[in-house]
């Protein structure tokens, strides 16, 4: 994967309004902080413990559904993994993640550019600050959408926002963007479907998550293998128009 990004800042013509990122996966690699977590809470809570692929899968998904649909935990046992979990993660795992090579680079350049960049993740929205602010790179979001820090709220429940399709809308409001002249960047189906339920184009990043076809089978607009690749999509896509399938005239 590349790392030095050369370029001079990318060119803006002030038809791409935002840029809009998952976090785990796109903007920082877990490196087992997520499945290192989810293995020892349900060790600790004497349940079984999934393979490698079932827990790789678990990144993306709100916790509490993939615990549930997944790892195939009673929902009344779901708060005190979750709990568990999260006291693993805050005092271990979350210092086991690293930016992906090139991340700050890139996000560095578009701010230049003058391109408003938010987050929109399924991780609870106070520790996707805290995760973002840890790896310095906080400060070129204008918005971070995530999930409620409550992350037992089940459907129906107020606060709860089903998946990133309602995260993607929360971001779009809080940017004052149309959705039309926005793009999502994910690594998993979930940042494709949310993206499209929204009127967005999804570019999809393979240093994720996703196992092979897994994006292209969502109708992913395009996939690229580096950050230097994605930093020579974006001002293609800014001159390429707008809405689902804008993208592919780009490339």
């Amino acid at each position: 994967m590349d790392v030095t990004i050369a370029a001079p800042p990318i060119a803006h013509d002030g038809s791409l309004k935002a840029v809009l990122f998952d976090l785990d996966g796109t903007l920082v690699d877990p490196a087992g902080g997520i499945t290192g977590g989810i293995e020892h809470a349900l060790q600790v809570m004497g349940l079984p413990v999934p393979g490698a692929d079932v827990l790789n899968a678990m990144i993306g998904p709100k916790l509490a559904d993939s615990l549930v649909s997944h790892a195939g935990i009673c929902v009344d046992q779901v708060p005190e993994v979750i709990a568990v979990y999260r006291d693993w993660y805050g005092n271990t795992g979350i210092g086991m993640s690293v930016l992906y090579p090139g991340i700050k680079e890139l996000l560095a350049r578009l701010r230049a550019a003058g391109v408003p960049l938010a987050v929109a993740t399924q991780k609870p929205e106070p520790l996707a600050k805290t995760l973002l602010a840890h790896h310095g790179i906080a400060e070129y979001f204008e918005v971070i959408c995530g999930s409620n820090a409550d992350e037992t709220l089940m459907p129906g429940e107020p606060g709860y926002r089903k998946g990133k399709a309602e995260i993607i809308a929360a971001a779009l409001v809080a940017l004052s963007v149309p959705a039309g002249s926005a793009i999502m960047v994910g690594d998993r189906h979930q940042d494709v479907n949310g993206a499209r339920a929204n009127g967005l184009d999804c570019i999809g990043v393979t240093w994720g998550f996703a196992p092979e076809g897994e994006l292209e089978a969502a109708g992913v607009a395009a996939v690229v293998q580096s950050t230097t690749e994605l930093a020579a999509i974006l001002p293609n896509v800014a001159g390429a128009g707008t809405g689902p399938g804008a993208v592919h005239g780009a490339l």
